[in-house]
Parts: structure tokens; sequence; C-alpha cells
């Protein structure tokens, strides 16, 4: 099923994640579903808390983005990223490694917002898949970055952070009116509805 994702406004982007203790049925159909979300918007990560659960669960697939190459390491050797997607990372710690390189990076809670964000170019991943697999990798290019974007998710931590001074301020008026329309979406949700009378 199709999730709707969450826009920034949405406090629920700020939660850092509880840690998944058991793959349970819900979680698996969680995974499920997220996989699905992901692919209805043309993304290549998503996080839990971007379809409104604070857990420590991501799910990530690089293989439509054929123009931004993914590098992989397994047991110190190279390996194809494509063999590895569908990817799923449940309580995820990462290891940056190496200097900051500017990359593009745009999100799903932020609609047609892109900029450039420094990130280390490699990371070092550990974590648990859905079968309950123990994962440990090395991640460059799209898919380290992409696995950067979406821990930050788990931490309560946005792009928008660590964007510069000078691209934030950019946007200023762009992530106003997103936070506006959110808060102004939740406060509809979140109305009592009015029992119709039945006198004309």
């Amino acid at each position: 099923m199709v999730l709707n994702v969450v826009k920034y406004g949405h406090p629920v982007l700020r939660k850092k994640g509880a840690r998944i203790e058991s793959v349970t049925s819900e979680i698996k159909h969680l995974i499920r579903d997220m996989f699905e979300t992901m692919e209805a918007a043309h993304g290549v990560g998503l996080a839990a808390q971007q379809v409104g659960h604070a857990l420590q669960l991501t799910v990530i697939d690089v293989r439509p983005s054929t123009e931004r190459p993914s590098t992989l390491e397994l047991d110190g050797k190279e390996a194809d990223p494509n063999s590895f997607m569908p990817l799923v990372l449940i309580n995820p710690e990462i290891k940056p490694i190496g200097d900051p390189i500017a990359g593009t990076e745009g999100c799903l809670s932020f609609p047609e917002i892109y900029t450039e964000i420094d990130r280390p170019g490699l990371v070092e991943v550990t974590a648990t898949n859905e079968k309950g697999d123990r994962l440990h990798f090395r991640a460059g290019g799209l898919l380290g970055r992409a696995i950067q974007h979406e821990y930050d998710h788990l931490q309560g931590i946005l792009f928008i952070d660590r964007m510069s001074k000078t691209a934030k301020a950019g946007f200023k008026e762009d992530l106003e009116a997103l936070q506006t329309e959110t808060k102004a979406e939740l406060s509809q949700k979140h109305k009592p509805t009015k029992s119709k009378s039945s006198s004309k």
C-alpha cells in the first residue's frame, strides 16, 4: 500500500526513532508499504519517520538512479551495489569516512527543494535487515549519500540542517510556506467534526 509521505512541519520528522527489538509481522508489512511508497514517489530512500513512524528503520534502492554511481565494499572487497538492492536497514549505526564532498540532495518530505549538501564520501554501516541478518559494509557515491541522509532522518535531523546558511536563506519562503501548509493540514485533521443536525 502506498502511504502518505509527511511533509516538513510535521512533528514526527523531528523525532528520534525507537529501536526495533524484533521484526514483527507489522514491521514486515510496514517495510513492504515503505518500498511501495518510495517507488511511487520515485525516491531512492525513505525513513520510517517520513511515513509517520518514529522507528530506527529505513529502506533504500539506488537502482533507478543510473546517472549517479554508487560503490559498495563487502568484507573489504568491491561488490556490485545493485546486487545489494533493495536494502532494509534496521537499527543502523554509521561511521562516516573521509573528507566532505558536495552533492545534490532532495527529500520526499521537501517537494521540489534540491541543494548541494556536504557529506563524507564513504560511510561504514552496521545494521540488521528484515530477515534478522547482520549487515556490515562500506558504501560510497549515491548509496553512501542516501544512507547518511536516511540515517539523519532516524535521528530527527533533516537535510535543511546540513544546508549552508546561504542555501537555507534562499529557500526561506519555500520552507515557511511548506511548514504553514503542513501545520494547517494537521490542524484540520485534528478538528472535532460537528455532528449534523437532523432538523432542516
